[in-house]
């Protein structure tokens, strides 16, 4: 029971900081630049992250096949998830409307389109969580490391989106209350984690690892590194870079 706990403390402390974010970027009128740099430096965190604790720990535990397998899945998984919400509205849903090809639209412009929302955060949150609940599979103790990489990362997701979701005229009881429900799901995404992938083998860990680390990866591709670029530009590589080294050096500390 108390690594059940402790799973889901863990969980709700990485989902946590997308809270913080939609403070930050609902609250304040935070420069396109800084919302850029911070979303290339946390992009560079996961892929950290997903490199040596994800698919470097699913292939120690596995091989080479069941990580790749479930690579490839996770990442087909999350790009039809992607592509169908996408059609319902949420296609530029960590996008901070700066750009108004690329706002995020409202309900009046497109119904349906805040459950799609909510949707395509879920998609995004559930697999970063999930691997927090997994890592206390080895060895009883989380992984700091993966912990940190989530909470990085969901800092810049929510500001962006958030600041997106107020340019659509959402109001605050929406915005607040999807970033909330998705920390809530942070919390139970770790425990099933734990709990439930904890009762099988160790190639099928090591595949729903891989499973997660792949959704993460494209995720990645497909909202996070766009947005950075669109205002960071040729500092993007480099940012990410340091946000990459930032994560290994504390997996290695």
């Amino acid at each position: 029971m108390g690594e059940v706990v402790q799973a889901g403390l863990w969980g709700l402390v990485a989902g946590s900081a997308l809270l913080l974010g939609a403070a930050l970027g609902y609250g304040l009128r935070v420069p396109q630049k800084v919302i850029a740099t911070v979303m290339a430096f946390g992009a560079g965190v996961l892929l950290s992250a997903v490199s040596f604790e994800l698919i470097g720990e699913a292939y120690e535990q596995g091989g080479l096949v069941p990580a790749a397998v479930g690579a490839l899945t996770g990442a087909l998984a999350y790009t039809g998830g992607n592509v169908w919400l996408a059609r319902r509205g949420a296609r530029h849903r960590k996008r901070s409307g700066h750009h108004r090809s690329q706002a995020q639209p409202s309900e009046a412009q497109l119904s349906g389109s805040g459950a799609a929302l909510a949707l395509g955060a879920l998609l995004d949150g559930v697999p970063e969580s999930a691997v927090i609940g997994v890592s206390l599979l080895d060895g009883g103790a989380v992984s700091l490391v993966t912990v940190a990489a989530v909470f990085i990362s969901n800092v810049p997701e929510g500001l962006s989106s958030s600041a997106g979701m107020k340019k659509a005229g959402r109001g605050k009881g929406y915005v607040f209350g999807v970033w909330g429900a998705i920390a809530a799901a942070s919390t139970v995404s770790a425990v099933l984690g734990y709990t439930v992938v904890g009762a099988f083998s160790p190639a099928v860990i090591a595949a729903v690892t891989a499973v997660a680390a792949g959704a993460i990866l494209a995720m990645i591709a497909d909202t996070m590194i766009p947005e950075a670029f669109e205002d960071a530009h040729l500092a993007i590589g480099l940012i990410t870079v340091g946000g990459f080294l930032t994560s290994f050096a504390l997996s290695h500390l």
